[in-house]
């Protein structure tokens, strides 16, 4: 199998059921732990929006002209808070109106610890297994990608904003109770919210009563210390598959964020 990267899809059930893209074909994964896989990156990278060889990686899996023009690959997807699609210079007005000037939530996660996040009202529960997230649970409705990010900041004075993706790696958290933990949150964000309605309309924050979301991995065995593979120092990753999590494939060897390398040709073997 030959073919460019992309992050891998999901699908959420007793235990998450992943499938690599390569190139046009894909390859069904959970079937392959326990067995050897091979991955070798043949030196060729082509950019994730138009296809031309590029040197160099830029945004996962752009090209620099592409990276520098296209909407994705604006600042404000990294700091949606800073969106400046009311100034009339977003990059794409028509792929903003799709992706950020539509609903998003607000979320806490148990990834490596309690995490507030935001995403696109289409993408739970992916974006909660692509962050390997084992709890997950919605807490506020918001008319746009900007408003999700005003609330993000503020509540990311009390509680972390990022995963610690080591940690993550190493096993499943502790429980927590997210749904108590919201109702400790709201309280210290409720002034910032009353100015997010006033400014944007009563309709701007909707509060959630939504049920916890648990999530189990294709893990056989975790890591007890985290080595990374990387295409760029080592054209080839192989061991045994011991599971996959987030974005990582597990090896014996080490492990690989697959979403870090898009756009990246290589060549797959199983057995």
């Amino acid at each position: 199998m030959l073919g460019t990267l992309s992050k891998m899809q999901s699908t959420l059930g007793d235990e998450v059921a992943y499938t690599l893209p390569v190139g046009d074909e894909r390859l069904p994964l959970n079937p392959l732990i326990g067995k050897v896989l091979k991955l070798s990156y043949t030196g060729n990278i082509f950019c994730d929006a138009c296809g031309r060889k590029t040197r160099k990686s830029y945004s996962q899996g752009h090209c620099f002209p592409c990276m520098k023009k296209l909407a994705r690959c604006d600042m404000c997807i990294m700091k949606p808070e800073t969106c400046h699609y009311a100034q009339g210079s977003c990059r794409e007005p028509e792929w903003g109106d799709s992706h950020c000037m539509v609903p998003h939530y607000v979320y806490l996660s148990n990834t490596s610890g309690l995490k507030v996040g935001i995403t696109r009202h289409t993408q739970l529960p992916t974006r909660w297994i692509d962050q390997g997230a084992t709890q997950a649970l919605p807490i506020l409705k918001v008319k746009t990608r900007q408003l999700s990010g005003l609330i993000e900041v503020a509540l990311a004075e009390l509680v972390a904003d990022k995963t610690n993706w080591r940690a993550m790696l190493k096993g499943d958290n502790c429980e927590l109770d997210l749904q108590a933990e919201a109702e400790r949150l709201m309280p210290h964000i409720e002034t910032r919210i009353n100015e997010l309605l006033a400014l944007y309309g009563e309709d701007a924050v909707e509060r959630l009563n939504e049920a916890l979301v648990e999530i189990r991995y294709p893990v056989t065995q975790y890591p007890t210390k985290i080595s990374s593979h990387n295409f760029d120092k080592n054209p080839v990753v192989e061991g045994t598959l011991l599971g996959i999590k987030g974005q990582y494939l597990i090896f014996d060897t080490g492990v690989i964020n697959i979403r870090k390398f898009t756009s990246y040709e290589v060549t797959v073997e199983t057995p």
